[in-house]
Order: C-alpha cells, then structure tokens, then sequence
C-alpha cells in the first residue's frame, strides 16, 4: 500500500487538504522595503510641496504688483471650465460605460459569443475600477482643453457691439468676434464628448455580447436603442454645425482674399442650410430604430446625409464656380471684393489714410530745400541699428554693463528744442563679471542691477565720428537732470536677484576705481521670510535661499524682470509690440510697451500672419528686437500702452484707443487693470510713438489695400512690395525687408515737422522705383491725458513720376559713385570705400532715409568707417545724399546738401564735425585730406596740386628751403598718420592727415611754376 492509498497527510502538525494544498501553491508575496516605501512617500510629499510652493510664489508676485485680480479671474475662469468640461465628458463615457453594461444581455454559451467569453474574464477583476478610471482619465483631458479657452468664454461673456453690421447676414461685428468663437468651441467640445461616448458604449456592448459580429451583425434592442440615442445627438450637434458654418465662411480664407465670395454666398450658404435640415432628418431616421427594431433607416439617412454632402456641399458649388463664375469672375466678383476691401481698411485702422499725389521733381537746384528748412535739421544721421558697439565701447564703462544691440529713438527737449534722440540703457551682463567673482552669492545678491541711461543727439556726430552724447558717464548730471538710474528691471536683467536689507549692492566703480554700493530701497518685489523662503528655495531648486546669510527677512526677490515679460503676465490677452524703450519721465526710467487687441474673425478682413508681416532686416538679424510670435490676425488695435518702472517694477496699463470694442470687452473682465487715458502725465506722453510692429502690419496690407478700386484690385497690376533692405548687401533674403524708420518731418500740406515713423513702397516684380512713401504721424504731444489731434495719422504719397528711383537702385548707385565732393582733394565714393576696405577699415552704410522735401525724394545715407583690431567701434564718417540722378556726399549732411543742390540747399542741417572724411592708410600721392577723425576717404589729386612743374627749384634758395622742409613735415605726417591707424587712434590720425594737408599745400606753393 503506498502514501497516496491514503491521501495527503492530514492533522495538526500535516500540510494536507485543500488548505494545505492552497498554502503550499499561493506563493509569499514579496516584503515591501521599508526604505523604498518612506522613499515613495517623501518623493510624492516633495512633489506635493514644490507644487504648492510655486502656485504660492505665483500668488506672491501677483500681489507685489497689485494684479491679483487678474490672476484669480484666470484661475476662476480655467478651474470652471476644466470641471464642467471635465465633469461633462467623464458623466457622458461614464453613462454610456454604465448604461451597456446594465443592458448587457444573457445569453447560453454559443461559438459566436465563446470568443468574446475570455476577455469578458480579463477585464471583470478590474472591471468596477476601471468604469471609474477611464472616465475621469478621459475627462481631464478634456477639462484641460476646455480649460485653454477661457479668454473665449469671458469674451462671449462680456463682449459689446461694434456697431458696425456685416453685408451679408446683417449681424453686428461683435457676433462674430465675441460669440461665434465660443459657439464654434461648444459645437467642437460637443461632438468631441459624444464621439467618445458612443465609442464606449459601443465597445461595451460588443465586450459583453451586446453587439455580435459573426457572419451576420446582431444588436440587442438595448443596444440599438443606446447607440442610436447617442448617434442622434451626435447628428443635431453636427447640424447644428452645418448651419453655423455659414456664419464662419466670413472670415474663411481662399486664394483671392478673406470673406465670402459669390460662389459662396449663391451656393455654399444654401447648401450648408439644406445639409443642416438633411442632418436633422438623419437624427430622425436614428431615432426611429427605437421603434423599427431595426438599423435600415440610419443606415439610409447616413448614406443620403453623405449623398447630399458631397453633391449639395462639394459638386454643386465646384459646378457653380466653373461654369457660371469663372466665364465672368470679375464682374460677378467685385461687390465682394469691395466689402474685402472695406473690412480691411476698417479692421486694420487705414481705412482714413490721405492718399496724395507728388509731383516729383528729378532735378536739383540752388535754394530747392528752403521751403522745408524746418524738416532738414531733423534727418537723423546716428543709426540705432550700427551704433551699439560704439555706445558700448564708449560709455559701458566695464564688461559687466551691455547695451541692446539695436538702440531706441526717441525725443527730447534740448534747449528749447525737440530732439530727435537714440538712447539705451546700461544694463547688467553677468557674463562680463569676472570668473573668478562668478558665484550664487555674487550672481545673486551683489550684481544685481545696471545703471543709468545714455543718450545722444541723432542728427549730430563729433568731429571724431562719435555721436553727440547729452546724457553719458556714470555719476554725471546730463541734460535729462536728476532721475533713478538703477536699472533692476531691464531687457537682460538676471532670472531673479535678492536685494534691501543691509547687504549693499554693487553700483559702479568711480573715478578713483573705488567701488560705489547701494542697499534697494524700492518697493518692487516680494518681501521674503521663513516662508516664502523656503517656498522660493523649491521653486528655484537652491538651498542657498535658506542657508545664505545675504537672506534675510528685511531682504526682497525680484524676479520675472523683464518688462515684456511682467506685461505679459498682468496682460495676457494683449499682443506686445516687440520692441520694448526706455525713457526719462519725473526723475524714473520707465520701459514703454505697446500692446495690440487682436482677433482672426472679423468678417470679409484679409488675414494677415504675425510673424511674417513685422519681420525684417532688424528683427531677423539682431536679438532685442524681435517679430511678433506666430499667429493670424485680421483685425488690431493699438488698445494699450504700458510702462514698467526700471526701478520698482510697477506695471502700469493706459487706455491708448477708446474706441476698440474688445478692449471695452477686457476692461470689463479686469475691471481695475487698464487705467484711462486721462492718466497719463503729459511728460509720459511727449515720449509715446506709433508703434513700430503696427505700422509694418499696416505697410504690409497696404501694398494691396491702397488699391481702393475693385476692377483694379481684381486685376493686380498696382500692387506693391515692401523694398528689401539695401543695406544687407545683395545676397540678402527676400525676407529681409527695410525696417521702418523713425525721424521728424513735415509732410507736403503739414506746417512743422512732427516725429514720424516712415517707409517706402515699390512695384511687383523686377523694377526698382518708388511708387509710394508711407508715414504714421507719431506725436502723441504733451498734454495730460489727451493725445494730438493729428497722432496716428497715415499719409500715404504717391509719385507721379514713375521713373523716381527706389531704396535698391540708389544704395547701388552711391557704392559705385564717380562723383567727388567738392572740397579740395575729395576722391569719389567708390574710391572711399575701396580705400577703405583695402587699408582693413570696415565702411557700413546706416540706415537709408527718404524724405519728400524739396519737391521731390531725397536719400541720405550715413556712412560708418569701424578700424580693424580690438576697441575699435564705428564712427559716424561721411553722409550720400541723393536727389534724382544726382549723388553727393562729403563729412557733413550740411555740406553734402549744398554739393547736391548746386553749392546752397536752402536749408542747414546743423550736424557738427568736420567736413572732410578721412581714409585709413591713404597714400601721400595727391593731396589728401583731412577731416573727423576715424572718417576715412581716398587720395585724390587736388585741383591746388596737381599743376605741373618744369624742375626741382634751385638748391639752396628760399623756395627750394620751403619745398625740403614742407616734404619733410608731408612725410612726418604720413608716418604719424599711419602709426595713429594701426593703433586704432582715429583722432590722432585726424590730426596727422591735417599736418599732412597744410605741409602739402605748403609744398605746392614752394614747388617752381613752368615758365
């Protein structure tokens, strides 16, 4: 007899039975660390803490510049939305999860339903977690989404009319802007959530046999019940969106333009009304199965909803845009082009630019430029865009102070006069701070700010090629008088600094080299403790806020610095201009920022893509100015203008245009946030300006929009382009476009100058001529809380003379310019700058100017000479001017004027320095010439010299004497003058070639005459 005779011990001390069996096959589970555990748990509470430590420092910045009410709308806004969006979508799977399985039939084991039998046992363990999960999973998803809309919503919320109806459908523009977005977004949302639906519960009718496909698909009734309840929702939604779409083919885009056009106000609008009854029927037919028992009426109403689709929405229109409009597009189209035209002068704010003819004169006489003697001064020769190595050699003092790569203009009052003025800040460069002094510590706590603004005159230079600087060295008073100068919010201030209490800060270093601290005493910032410590110490990951000593409760953290990114926070519904400039206003540097109101549904406007109508030369080349970030519009406002105090960091929004309807619409969202115009101080007010990135919106729908007439804007033949910068050479991208530019000048028909942001058009294609000439009248003036009558006004001139000569063909013809100036021993153009380049020197042409004066267009030039080896910066060394087919140049605006204008313009540019540019490395062939220093020209031979001799004079006579000692010194001076280059000294080469110039004209005088 053996063991298994008797089965499985059993008893006390025995591991037989079941039990025993069921003991001995389920294994031990694993023992869980301790370690791991508590690891698990102090990761989780850390993520728990960082989170709440960062929406708490959120809360705190908010408060320090007094927008919580901001902050708190948004997050009311979004939480909403994301629970009810959230909520919806999780209740609706849910429903259709709990509702198919309630229903799930019960059926006897067959082979169609076995196969399905096994999943059924996979899922059913999880089955109760897994009806929970799987909705809320979903309905975060979509919470969050629905959460990104909440700018939509408050705008359906508190929009207001425009007052102004479309053409077509007789609705107030306010409908479109405010109310068929988030009508689009429900319709969206909607189909998205019943979509889902229906797709579990079709699954979990299928999963638990409601649903059997086998070679012939059965439905329980339940199931078709369920299934066609939620289908005919889905088809009302759909419906619903068919005759809402009509509304959104106003601003829907095609080939010619934006807006409805004749085939889609004749066909596609019909159409989409009778796909939405179609879809209405379909809803219907799904819901007749209820009763049917049966799929065949969905089936039909899906199959005749696609027919109708396709035929009435797709075949119809195509049909009636080939055989009826094509034969006749131009006269079936106009009406529609002319509403486009309309909505886009409105939206765009040209819809009142004075368009004028100008006679244009090519020909330059003496006394041309009398009438316009009060623009002349005005031309600005100190280019923002070539100057900042110049300002930063010049005037950042160390390597730890920088300047923007692009300085901004601005005016201001010098002696009783409007200035036109580049100015730029000297802001902290942390990486110019010395390695060896780079730590937390330093980085943090010491460098924590720049200082001071430097400013010079823009129609004005040294006679060594330096700008005139009215406000520069550290420590000085200037012109703009006692003010701020510490700059601890600025375009490069550091990610966040810590400052007050007792620790000093670093200022500047003095005269003495001794170092000049300071302790902040603003109120920018949030005041720290044991809290908000720690609390920054997650937030920035760095343990220092909690062991360093430079920490303490009276100490305060600036962070979020930079002043377009603190408007951005208190104003996220604003579109910023990319430009952000300093100015002087009541003894404070303030940053000034204009923000746009924008929308991409203003019925019939032409859609115009953000980044691609404010990029240019600058914005694609340089860092500090930058093209608004990507995105269509096809309406702006400049709605806001904004100032960040440099110091204190206080954000302050004005009410700039009291008209725009969306605005209204946010300033009753933010009740408290947008100031109105009545606060703002004349002084501010001087300093405001059209702004830059709106005017080249405005340029670049002008090069169509100027055309008014619909039969010629069908045909296209007057369109424009926007020139391509000049300046960047002939390889140049056809993205490169001239930036505008800032200068004062009267227009024909005004009577002074004002502070103008100008540019130029020229026609489609190859020709290179100016067929237009832009400028936006961009003084706001200086009275308390009301702007110029004239600000903002577009002048738009258009020669009568098509052979005037555009930015491309001039800039060409200046390099390659025969002409001399006329002062004694001037070479050509071409020859300057050939010489130039030879010796090493780099000539950069500055920004191209165009001016309507004197009856005709004139360019001015500035010409840049920057010596080759280290400290060397560019200098202001020459200026070309051109009027017709005739060119000038010399080392004056004033003297290159009279040189164009037959020896007297008629009017005085008033710019300092000497007149003769200079070339590095000239030869002592010829006479050359002297001039600012650093301002180079090309040997010439001068009328004085060039006579002929018969022979050396006599030796030993006076003459002969004279002539020995004038060569001597001639050749002192050239040596002089070549050492001063090489060492990059351009005043002491000036000095030399002056020596030169005198000792050879002594030559001259002393050299024998032919008999």
């Amino acid at each position: 007899m053996s063991d298994s005779d008797f089965g499985p011990p059993t008893g006390p001390f025995g591991d037989g039975g079941e039990q025993g069996a069921a003991r001995r096959a389920a294994p031990l589970p694993p023992r869980r660390s301790p370690l791991i555990t508590a690891l698990v748990v102090a990761g989780a509470l850390l993520l728990v803490v960082a989170t709440l430590a960062t929406f708490w420092t959120e809360v705190l910045w908010y408060q320090s510049v007094d927008f919580s009410a901001v902050f708190a709308t948004q997050l009311v806004a979004k939480i909403v939305l994301g629970i009810i969006g959230g909520l919806f979508t999780a209740v609706v799977v849910w429903s259709s999860i709990h509702v198919a399985y309630r229903n799930r039939p019960i059926y006897a084991p067959s082979p169609d339903t076995q196969a399905m039998e096994h999943y059924r046992q996979l899922v059913e363990p999880m089955r109760r977690t897994a009806t929970v999960a799987a909705p809320l999973a979903i309905g975060l998803f979509a919470g969050l989404s629905a959460a990104t809309q909440w700018d939509t919503f408050l705008l359906w919320r508190n929009g207001t009319p425009f007052g102004t109806t479309d053409p077509e459908f007789g609705l107030d523009i306010g409908f479109f802007v405010f109310d068929l977005p988030w009508i689009n977004f429900i319709v969206s949302f909607l189909t998205m959530v019943l979509v889902l639906g229906f797709v579990a519960a079709a699954f979990t009718h299928y999963l638990y046999g409601g649903i059997v496909a086998a070679q012939k698909t059965r439905s329980t009734q339940a199931a078709r019940v369920h299934l066609s309840i939620i289908a005919a929702v889905l088809v009302l939604v759909r419906a619903v969106a068919f005759w809402v779409d009509r509304y959104n083919l106003a601003t829907a885009q095609s080939t010619r333009m934006t807006g409805i056009q004749y085939t889609e106000a004749h066909a596609v609008i019909p159409t989409k009304g009778i796909l939405a009854i179609a879809a209405l029927m379909c809803a219907g037919m799904f819901l007749s199965t209820i009763w049917t028992r049966s799929w065949r009426l969905p089936l039909v109403g899906v199959a005749v909803l696609a027919v109708v689709v396709v035929a009435v929405g797709g075949i119809y229109p195509a049909l009636v845009q080939s055989l009826k409009v094509r034969p006749s597009e131009k006269s079936l189209e106009l009406p529609y082009i002319e509403r486009n035209i309309e909505a886009t002068r409105q939206a765009y704010g040209f819809d009142d630019v004075k368009v004028e003819p100008y006679d244009t004169l090519t020909t330059a006489s003496p006394g041309q430029l009398r009438n316009d003697a009060d623009t002349i001064p005005g031309i600005r020769l100190i280019d923002p865009n070539v100057v900042s190595p110049t300002f930063k050699q010049l005037e950042a003092s160390k390597g730890y102070y920088q300047f923007a790569d692009v300085l901004d203009v601005d005016r201001y009052n010098l002696q009783g006069e409007l200035t036109d003025t580049v100015i730029a800040v000297r802001e902290l460069d942390l990486t110019g701070v010395p390695d060896g002094q780079r730590n937390w510590l330093n980085d943090h706590t010491v460098y924590t700010h720049g200082y001071g603004v430097v400013a010079a005159k823009g129609n004005t230079r040294e006679d060594d090629g330096r700008p005139t600087f009215f406000e520069s060295q550290i420590g000085t008073s200037g012109v703009l008088g006692e003010y701020e100068p510490r700059i601890y919010f600025g375009e490069s201030s550091p990610e966040y600094s810590i400052v007050g209490g007792e620790k000093k800060e670093f200022d500047y270093l003095s005269e003495g080299n001794q170092q000049v601290t300071n302790s902040y005493a603003g109120a920018g910032g949030v005041q720290l403790d044991a809290l908000r410590r720690m609390a920054y110490a997650f937030k920035y990951r760095e343990i220092n806020f909690l062991l360093s000593d430079a920490v303490t409760n009276e100490s305060r953290l600036l962070d979020h610095r930079t002043p377009r990114e603190r408007v951005e926070r208190v104003a996220p519904w604003l579109t910023l201009d990319g430009n952000a400039y300093p100015v002087v206003v009541d003894g404070r540097v303030l940053w000034v920022i204009d923000g746009y109101t924008t929308t991409d549904m203003y019925p019939y406007s032409e859609m115009a893509t953000l980044d691609a109508a404010t990029s240019d030369s600058v914005t694609r080349t340089r860092d500090s100015v930058q093209a608004i970030r990507a995105g269509q519009i096809n309406y702006v406002r400049n709605s806001v203008k904004a100032t960040v105090d440099a110091y204190d960091g206080t954000v302050s929004l004005y009410q700039w245009d009291e008209e725009d309807p969306i605005l209204r619409a946010w300033m009753k969202i933010f009740p408290d946030a947008v100031k109105p115009l009545s606060q703002v101080k004349g002084s501010l007010m001087e300093h405001l300006r059209y702004p830059e990135d709106l005017f080249k919106i405005q340029r670049q729908l002008l090069t169509k929009y100027h055309e008014t007439d619909a039969a010629s804007f069908y045909g296209g033949q007057t369109f424009w382009r926007v020139p391509l910068d000049p300046t960047r050479g002939a390889n140049a991208e056809q993205s490169l476009l001239q930036p505008p530019y800032y200068l004062s000048l009267a227009m024909p028909g005004q009577s002074e100058p004002s502070f103008s942001l100008t540019s130029t058009f020229m026609p489609v294609g190859d020709r290179n001529l100016l067929t237009g000439f832009l400028a936006a009248d961009g003084d706001a003036g200086s009275a308390d809380g009301k702007r110029a009558p004239g600000y903002g006004q577009l002048r738009l001139l258009e020669p009568t003379n098509t052979t005037v000569k555009g930015p491309g063909q001039v800039y060409n013809d200046m390099r390659s310019s025969q002409v001399s100036s006329t002062d004694s021993g001037f070479g050509t153009l071409a020859q300057f700058i050939s010489t130039t380049a030879l010796q090493g020197a780099e000539v950069t042409f500055g920004n191209q100017l165009t001016l309507p004066v004197g009856g005709g267009v004139l360019y001015v030039q500035p010409i840049y000479v920057q010596a080759s080896g280290a400290g060397a910066y560019p200098r202001l060394s020459a200026v070309a001017v051109s009027f017709g087919e005739k060119i000038a140049w010399a080392g004056s605006l004033d003297d290159a004027l009279n040189d164009l204008f037959g020896g007297s313009s008629g009017a005085a540019a008033g710019d300092q320095g000497t007149d003769t540019p200079v070339t590095p490395g000239g030869t002592p062939t010829g006479t050359p010439t002297g001039g600012p220093s650093g301002t180079p020209t090309s040997p010439t031979t001068s009328p004085t010299t060039s006579a002929t001799t018969s022979g050396p004079a006599p030796s030993g006579t006076p003459d002969a004497d004279a002539l020995r000692q004038a060569l001597a010194d001639a050749d002192a001076a050239f040596r002089q003058g070549e050492e001063a280059l090489r060492e990059g000294d351009f005043a002491a080469y000036g000095e030399a070639q002056k020596r030169l110039k005198e000792a050879l004209a002594r030559a001259a005088a002393a050299a024998p005459t032919a008999p």
